[in-house]
């Protein structure tokens, strides 16, 4: 944002109708980088959404490679896609420790396409909650974000909700949600990071 805010300034020093661009842009990189506060629902058993967006996938699909996991598994997945205007703070689906995190470079392909979980720069976190219950959640970035952020660390504890990284302009959060998860949301449905209830956990495991 600070890049734009001085390009707006040495526009208008060179012509001031010519820092009406470099505004409009400031503004826009102010309200992308936007981080509101966010109400989490009082579900304990509630796997709620890491992004802003539109779902775009939703079934089963082999987990990401890296992590660990038998890749021949299938697992419920459910893909969040944002575009850029949407906010790209990502938070924590549950509550949970991570247990592995893998960066993959890739291609930057619509991250609104299937091949984009394979194909794209990626990073991958495997997490385990306290009832020792497996979930992954899956930076991916897309035609136009070039850099995935991500500030968590290997064995760091993350709280349902928390932040832990952010993708730079038009990108997706897929959550593999762990296994009997009732899921309850549906294909084209808008969902709001860190408010919307993407599933729930089995019975037997219910938590925060």
């Amino acid at each position: 944002m600070a890049c734009f805010a001085l390009l707006t300034i040495g526009l208008i020093w060179i012509h001031p109708h010519l820092g009406w661009p470099g505004l409009a842009l400031t503004v826009w990189c102010y309200f992308f980088f936007r981080d509101p506060e966010r109400t989490l629902p009082p579900i304990e058993d509630a796997i709620i959404s890491p992004a802003d967006g539109v779902v775009c996938l939703l079934g089963p699909a082999h987990p990401p490679e890296g992590l660990g996991l038998d890749t021949n598994q299938e697992m419920q997945r459910v893909c969040v896609f944002m575009n850029v205007f949407d906010c790209h703070v990502n938070r924590s689906p549950l509550a949970g420790t991570i247990k592995r995190i893998a960066y993959t470079k890739g291609k930057f392909v619509n991250a609104a396409l299937d091949e984009a979980s394979s194909e794209n720069e990626r990073n991958a976190l495997l997490l385990e909650t306290d009832q020792g219950n497996n979930f992954v959640v899956v930076q991916i970035a897309g035609l136009v974000a070039r850099r995935i952020l991500c500030w968590a660390k290997e064995g760091d504890k993350l709280d349902r909700a928390e932040r832990f990284g952010l993708i730079r302009f038009g990108s997706r959060v897929d959550v593999y949600l762990p296994e009997g998860s009732d899921v309850l949301i549906s294909l084209g449905q808008k969902a709001i990071a860190g408010e919307t209830i993407l599933a729930r956990l089995p019975n037997e495991t219910s938590g925060t």
